[in-house]
């Protein structure tokens, strides 16, 4: 008698995580996907690419904690931070060039392949961050 009640609910269990199973195949699908179709630099930007025409035409997103916002940032930068940016999705631009950046381009970098899988190949990462910025950027205002 207790062997049907276990049998229903691995039954159960194995039905329920179906569609778990279906999002993540569909998950590594699109990361396959872009990987295999996206050009080496694709989705990065160089401090030193950063001119006054790239820097007064791009949305500057800064992925760091609020406290490191707070303390310093890219002039006119918003703050969304790295874990949030497919929950906030809706205020990163379609079409207009956006930036990501940290303090050095690992989270933000993590970030943007994020932002790419889903779709937006207008999204690149500040190789090199913040701190990059600060020290190569052709343009400072």
């Amino acid at each position: 008698m207790t062997i049907r009640p276990l049998r229903l609910a691995l039954c159960l269990a194995l039905i329920s995580g179906t569609p778990a199973l279906a999002q993540q195949d569909a998950a590594i699908e699109a990361m396959q996907d872009y990987l295999m179709f996206a050009e080496e630099t694709a989705g990065i930007i160089l401090p030193q690419q950063i001119d006054q025409t790239v820097f007064d035409n791009a949305l500057f997103v800064d992925t760091r904690s609020a406290a490191q916002h707070a303390e310093a940032t890219i002039p006119g930068a918003v703050h969304i931070e790295w874990r949030e940016v497919l929950d906030r999705i809706d205020e990163i631009p379609e079409t207009r060039m956006t930036i990501l950046f940290c303090n050095t381009g690992a989270r933000s970098s993590q970030a943007t392949f994020a932002l790419r899988v889903a779709g937006r190949t207008n999204v690149v990462v500040l190789q090199s961050g913040f701190e990059g910025w600060l020290q190569d950027a052709a343009y400072h205002p």
